[in-house]
């Protein structure tokens, strides 16, 4: 069966993991997912990530959750823009998650980036995820 929001499912799968408190959670690959993961392992919010070959054409990612102190480093993740209602922002409009002390992650013309890379390189874009 076909998953209507492949990132959303990524993201409830780090939430879940982390409050099971895994060390590592396993997600379908795709190139959104991977780009997502790309800014929070830039941003310091998961240890990193790899891609496994399962079968030959089905590809899976390893995610490697980040925890100080016993305690996840992401205290909440959640999906801005879903499939039935997107957001878009403007350079002048963009979302402080926290007065800036957590992120948010857009899409942009050119790639996907935080909203502090979205600023400094004066770009909008579509709202995927708000990151603390």
């Amino acid at each position: 069966m076909s998953m209507s929001d492949p990132l959303g499912d990524m993201l409830t799968r780090i939430r879940n993991g982390q409050r099971a408190k895994k060390p590592v959670v396993d997600s379908p690959a795709s190139k959104i997912r991977t780009n997502v993961l790309e800014v929070l392992q830039r941003e310091g919010y998961i240890r990193g990530y790899s891609q496994a070959n399962v079968r030959p054409g089905v590809d899976e990612l390893k995610i490697e959750l980040k925890y100080m102190d016993g305690e996840p480093v992401i205290r909440e993740i959640s999906r801005v823009s879903k499939p039935g209602r997107r957001v878009y922002s403007k350079i002048a409009d963009l979302p402080k998650v926290y007065n800036g002390l957590g992120i948010a992650i857009l899409s942009t013309p050119r790639g996907v980036m935080s909203d502090a890379e979205a600023r400094a390189a004066n770009v909008g874009g579509e709202v995927l995820c708000r990151v603390f």
